[in-house]
């Protein structure tokens, strides 16, 4: 679906807030969701971090998202203004650096807004304050994920075949546990 010549583009996760937030808008604004993330590790462990070249993680578009992807490129490729509203966390952080990568935004009119609560006052005040993607948060998420697909995805196989199968090993937890171990190890074979 395309936007009339002036239109503004508001990026969302949520369907339902998509749909919610039109409503507060009106027309200088078309609002579509992303339905999450637009952009994933490959499931294959040896496409989706090169350890070789620090650790760099390599994304692809999943086929189930390639159509919202389409939508999102042919709505902002009018748009005059692409503005990223994605949740307000690491995660949300990482969605719309996502976005803004996958729709090339870098060279368009991008920002970044976020809010707590979907009111009409809450949406028009965080639109008076846009701002940049956070690529702290955007890298602290990052750095979680690809832990958890070196650590955490290893070890949940290994759960599965000695404990139950479909059981998770964590997110955080399981490179937290493994980093404790190591040091615990080096501890204990200390000789002074």
């Amino acid at each position: 679906m395309s936007t009339k010549e002036g239109k503004k583009l508001l990026i969302v996760e949520s369907p339902s807030k998509a749909k919610t937030i039109s409503k507060y808008l009106g027309d200088a604004y078309i609002v579509r969701a992303s339905v999450g993330h637009v952009r994933d590790l490959p499931k294959n462990n040896k496409k989706a971090i090169d350890i070789e070249h620090d650790f760099t993680p390599h994304y692809e578009i999943p086929k189930e998202k390639q159509k919202i992807v389409d939508e999102l490129e042919s709505a902002s490729s009018t748009a005059d203004e692409v503005i990223l509203a994605t949740d307000p966390d690491r995660e949300g952080e990482a969605i719309a650096w996502h976005i803004a990568e996958t729709l090339n935004l870098s060279k368009k009119g991008t920002s970044r807004v976020v809010f707590h609560e979907i009111t009409e006052n809450a949406i028009l005040e965080a639109l008076k304050h846009p701002r940049k993607i956070d690529q702290n948060l955007r890298k602290a998420q990052e750095a979680r994920r690809v832990l958890d697909r070196l650590v955490g995805y290893d070890l949940s196989g290994l759960i599965w075949k000695k404990v139950r199968y479909g059981l998770s090993a964590g997110r955080v937890q399981s490179p937290a546990l493994r980093i404790i171990m190591e040091r615990e190890r080096e501890i204990r074979s200390f000789v002074p």
